[in-house]
């Protein structure tokens, strides 16, 4: 039986990581990886145990992108049907209410930067490359790369990457904020997950509601407001107020996943 094209497993307490295994294609993305991602997502942001996420490859490379020989040939509905499927995948990352980290190791290129971008942290090597081929195919960029590059990097920057199509590297990538952390190509993976089982460490209530207001910003002050006046009303109630109250009161570091001071 051969391997699967997506593998997951859990490299640290309460993270999750799931990571493109087709290293004879450098873990290129095609339908059968992303409803493997699809599958797994399903499962693994529905399990209260797992509180962060590490997207990443096999054997040192995120993914050379989409499948291009995948592409040639479809009728304007198979197209559609598509970018249909790539979006249920995009949806799935974006909302996720949990901390995403995606790890660039080696090479990353068109769709995987997408994927990195749906999540909250990139991580990724001195001698990483990160590519945005998308022009130089007669395509327009996708994975609502439209939509995040510009958030992470700024309009200017996010024109240039795109339009020249050159690759990025690490510093680079560091220096323009697509990356969050730098380091030696051989420890992007580590990095990756010791930074996700940081992040799942925080509250989750909270983080979850943060999350969505970023992503999801408000057109005015009062609408902010008001979903502030919401959010809040509800981590008042929360347990993870009541460890976070408990250890501010008793001088200790909050516990938000076994929460003593709740259990008092």
């Amino acid at each position: 039986m051969s391997e699967p094209v997506v593998l997951l497993d859990r490299p640290a307490p309460h993270v999750a990581r799931l990571r493109i295994n087709r290293p004879d294609k450098r873990n290129a993305i095609d339908h059968a990886v992303r409803q493997g991602f699809i599958d797994h997502l399903g499962t693994v942001l529905a399990d209260g145990e797992v509180r962060a996420l590490v997207l990443g490859g096999v054997n040192g490379v995120f993914s050379a992108g989409g499948d291009i020989p995948s592409m040639v040939g479809l009728s304007e509905a198979q197209a559609r049907e598509r970018m249909q499927h790539i979006h249920v995948l995009c949806r799935l990352v974006a909302h996720a209410r949990i901390p995403v980290v995606s790890a660039m190791e080696g090479f990353t290129a068109g769709a995987a930067v997408g994927l990195a971008l749906l999540g909250d942290r990139i991580v990724i090597g001195q001698n990483a490359r990160v590519l945005f081929p998308f022009l130089k195919l007669g395509l327009a960029p996708d994975w609502g790369q439209l939509l995040t590059l510009p958030r992470r990097v700024g309009l200017p920057v996010a024109r240039r990457l795109l339009s020249d199509g050159e690759a990025v590297g690490g510093e680079e990538a560091l220096r323009v904020g697509l990356a969050d952390v730098l380091c030696d190509d051989a420890e992007v993976m580590d990095r990756a997950v010791a930074l996700a089982a940081r992040l799942a460490q925080l509250p989750t209530e909270a983080f979850g509601r943060m999350k969505a207001r970023l992503n999801h910003p408000s057109t005015t002050l009062d609408e902010e407001l008001q979903r502030e006046e919401t959010d809040q009303a509800v981590c008042l109630l929360g347990d993870d107020f009541k460890e976070g109250f408990d250890a501010f009161s008793h001088k200790r570091a909050a516990d938000f996943v076994a929460r003593p001071g709740v259990k008092r």
